[in-house]
This record gives C-alpha cells, structure tokens and sequence, in this order.
C-alpha cells in the first residue's frame, strides 16, 4: 500500500465508499490505503500457501479465504494475503468471521505496516491464535502464536515447519517457497 486518501471517514462511509471503487483499498481506521499490485514472487508465496492450506483443511469446518475477504480490526478493515477461519460465512460476505490464523507476505512498501500496525490489530482479535508473516525476498517466516502466558515469536527459515496446533495442521517452509529462487540460494 503506497498511495493514502485524503479525506477521514468513518468505517461505515468507508464500505460504502469501498464498494464503488475499482481498485481495492484497504482501511486504517481513518482513511482508505491503496491496496499496490504485488510481484510475482508475492503472488506465488500467496498462492503456495493458499493450496497448502486447502490441502491440509480438506473434510474440516475450517475454510481458507483469500485476499478478497477483509477482516474487520477494530475500526481498521485490511485485507490479508490469506486467512483460516472455522466459522460459517454468508456467502455473499466480504469480511471473515472469526479468523484463527492471519497470513501476511511482507513487500518493501508494507513491511513496517504489516509488524506494527496489523500485528498489534490482528493480535488484538480473541480469534486470532497465530499470525503468520511471510518474507518475500528470501524463504524466512515469522510466526506469532497466543499463548496462556502471551504471545511468542518463532522465526523459521527454508528448514522449518509452520506449526499450527489450533487448526490440527503444519506446514513446511520449503512448500511455502515452492519454485522461487532467491540470490542467496544459488
């Protein structure tokens, strides 16, 4: 997200406003953020996740969404890379109920938003049990996971696991970085 709209709202000027936009934006509370177009390697980190995650949750009440489903924060409304939820939706939501996990791959232009602002939303959520960043310019992954005690931090790399205890599943890096190269790596 790069570009800001002026004009402050109220979030529910700011659905309304929303659904009349051709590009998708994405709310901080105050004012709409264009959402940027993402590159290649976050379109495939995306995707990889995505299928990973359907294939794990197949014959489960839980569901993946993607980038078209906004989670609603407070009064912010962000549209994460991808999401599971165990909860029914109506199928003509556009704001999933009840995210367990929250998935996020970080580019230069939302990397600083993505740990400050939406960790410190997203971990505000009670559904919310991990939130889960993903790198895009090297296989490395930052995962916040709720505890009794609080919340924890565990970094992985391209030899890790995703471990995601709530929803009975995990997910080895390496499947998440399927069929990208980076510099470092050859």
């Amino acid at each position: 997200m790069s570009e800001a709209h002026k004009r402050t709202m109220l979030p529910e000027e700011f659905l309304a406003w929303e659904a009349r936009q051709e590009q998708k934006w994405e709310f901080d509370g105050f004012r709409p953020v264009a959402m940027v177009s993402s590159s290649d390697a976050h379109a495939a980190i995306q995707g990889n996740t995505i299928t990973s995650l359907n294939n794990r949750l197949r014959a489960t009440p839980c569901r993946v969404r993607g980038p078209e489903t906004k989670v609603q924060t407070g009064q912010s409304y962000r549209y994460p890379d991808a999401l599971v939820s165990c909860t029914p939706v109506a199928p003509r939501s556009m704001v999933a109920i009840g995210p367990i996990v929250i998935f996020d791959v970080l580019s230069d232009s939302t990397a600083e938003t993505d740990r400050t602002d939406k960790l410190r939303e997203y971990t505000a959520l009670p559904s919310v049990q991990h939130y889960v960043m993903l790198e895009q310019n090297r296989a490395y992954v930052t995962v916040i996971t709720r505890m009794v005690t609080g919340w924890v931090l565990e970094v992985l790399d391209q030899t890790g696991t995703i471990s995601l205890p709530q929803i009975e599943i995990s997910i080895p890096v390496s499947e998440i970085y399927e069929g990208l190269a980076f510099p470092s790596d050859t």
